[in-house]
């Protein structure tokens, strides 16, 4: 859950008589076309990929005897680096944030895709760490916490260490290193050249110690001029240094590969059968393909299997996908002393044979196949799921007599403000968000409802208005940085002067309907088959996806 301490940390309270947004409920559904359609069903001990559906990218993930702890990026939102759980590695319960308390981090004014990037979880002696970059806003350090629910320290800032993706490892001698991704020693050769820096790391002191040595340069064979080398995580086994990077970048030429050392220093060898994870030589045409993989990192079970956690995912035609990159598990074969995820050639699987661990019962909220979860905002605390956009300044929102109130502010949602948004994931192709809204515009421009949010240049709102002193409700639509906050107009309808208003967004692939009904199941169209490329990450960029939201806004100031 958002911690009550949250809102008792923060600045300012809602004025008493600001103008109001009350949603009575909202509702989730949603289900993926392409595992209908292949009749892909999990059977007797297996499992259905990924494992947490719908923007969970960047997984890192570790073990403490016989649980398992992940972690995932987040960016700008808030609150960041959801913790998940797990005793089986397939059933995951989401137990908390590490970043929940406004003091932690400032987002303020950035970008949706900037800030928490790629964040590392590891543990030793009692302690959890997670180490990560806060781009545009401070760049590498890493939190502690004894329990990992939480609550999770301030930042400790690791100075004079330039980059992205920082880890730890823990040698059986006690020493700590860090590792990340940064810029080589020499000029770089191409765009998206890159090396892996190691350093060692004094725990007690808090910061690193002792020469700073690049382990890779470029990546596997500098020669073909490979991109992005990042992620690295150094594991040890049989008296090797295994060290497992990803590489190519995180759209479809992503990959993982793997070098050893019997050195922590190295020099490190490559694995000749690289990459050992990658869906990029695959024909574009497949079935139900599963895209961009890579970002893996490894862990083992108490009787000696070893799986991945990786970031890939599910276009819904060419490159286009609105999910964002997920996360998805399989087992790790060694082969020769080389960990291999997946052989070249092969498809991922979107079930597989579940690890040899008692099986967990089902997540109260899932996170993966097909779902519908309800929340009646009975209080007191939002889901740890829910996010807002960026650090919260004040206070906005509140529990009323069974509904969620948003104060409707002058933060529009086209800006790199604080807005009163909350939202969750669109977790699958095709998903179904609805909302009951009561809210009675004062002022022509308020608007209250239902916002599919890819970042605050792209976005569609259905909502709640006012028009030249009617009640209205107006699709808008924002393509770009270059259109008002709010983008255009889509369409509108009136409404009664009062009472409230069920909205409801369907997305089913690249084409998304809005809808809305002033009776309960009295719906009315008022778009269909909207474009939703518009809010993949092909058209729009960036590192997230879609969140369905609940939003109020007023032009005019709180009285």
């Amino acid at each position: 859950m958002i911690p009550a301490a949250l809102v008792a940390g923060l600045l300012l309270a809602a004025p008493a008589r600001a103008a109001e947004a009350r949603f009575d409920w909202f509702d989730y559904q949603g289900h993926d076309p392409a595992g209908a359609l292949a009749g892909v069903v999990a059977g007797p001990g297996e499992y259905r990929n990924p494992i947490l559906t719908g923007f969970h990218p960047d997984p890192s993930i570790t073990r403490v005897g016989e649980d398992y702890y992940l972690v995932t990026s987040t960016f700008a939102y808030f609150p960041g680096l959801p913790v998940f759980h797990s005793r089986d590695l397939v059933t995951w319960t989401q137990i908390g944030n590490a970043i929940d308390r406004p003091t932690q981090l400032d987002f303020s004014g950035l970008g949706l895709s900037r800030a928490v990037f790629a964040p590392d979880i590891t543990w030793r002696d009692g302690t959890f760490y997670i180490l990560n970059t806060c781009v545009d806003c401070g760049e590498n350090y890493y939190l502690t916490a004894k329990d990992p629910a939480g609550p999770w320290s301030d930042p400790v800032w690791i100075k004079d260490v330039a980059g992205i993706d920082p880890s730890f490892f823990f040698d059986d001698d006690g020493r700590t290193y860090l590792l990340n991704n940064g810029e080589p020693e020499g000029p770089a050769l191409y765009q998206g050249h890159r090396a892996i820096w190691m350093q060692e790391f004094d725990l007690k002191a808090q910061k690193p110690v002792g020469p700073r040595k690049v382990l890779v340069n470029g990546g596997v064979d500098l020669s073909k001029k490979p991109i992005w080398i990042e992620g690295p995580h150094i594991l040890k086994k049989d008296g090797w240094y295994i060290l497992t990077c990803a590489e190519g970048g995180t759209a479809e030429g992503h990959s993982q590969v793997v070098l050893r050392s019997r050195d922590v220093w190295g020099p490190y060898e490559p694995y000749a059968g690289n990459p050992i994870l990658t869906q990029r030589d695959l024909p574009r045409n497949r079935p139900n393909p599963v895209t961009s993989a890579g970002h893996a990192d490894l862990v083992d079970t108490p009787s000696g299997e070893w799986w991945a956690s990786f970031l890939a995912t599910r276009p819904y035609a060419g490159d286009f996908y609105n999910t964002g990159r997920e996360t998805f598990l399989l087992p790790v074969t060694w082969k020769d002393g080389w960990p291999v995820i997946l052989e070249n050639g092969r498809e991922i699987p979107l079930t597989h044979a579940r690890p040899k661990l008692p099986p967990a019962p089902p997540a109260r909220i899932p996170l993966s196949g097909d779902f519908a979860v309800r929340e009646d905002f009975d209080g007191p605390d939002l889901g740890p799921h829910w996010m807002t956009l960026r650090t919260p300044k004040s206070v906005w929102r509140r529990f009323a007599g069974g509904a969620l109130a948003l104060q409707a502010r002058a933060e529009p949602l086209g800006s790199k403000g604080q807005p009163s948004y909350v939202g969750r994931r669109q977790q699958h192709m095709d998903a179904t968000a609805a909302t009951r809204v009561d809210f009675t515009p004062a002022h022509d421009g308020d608007r209250a409802g239902l916002a599919a949010l890819q970042s605050e240049d792209f976005f569609y709102l259905l909502s709640v208005g006012r028009d030249d002193g009617r009640r209205v409700v107006r699709l808008e639509r924002r393509t770009g940085e270059g259109e008002p906050p709010h983008g255009t107009v889509v369409a509108q309808a009136p409404l009664p002067a009062n009472g409230p208003v069920d909205l409801r967004i369907e997305a089913r692939g690249g084409r998304y309907d809005f809808a809305y009904a002033t009776r309960p199941g009295a719906w009315t169209t008022l778009v269909r088959d909207a474009d939703g490329t518009m809010l993949s990450t092909k058209t729009a960029g960036g590192f997230v996806g879609v969140t369905f939201g609940l939003y109020a806004y007023s032009p005019e100031p709180s009285e």
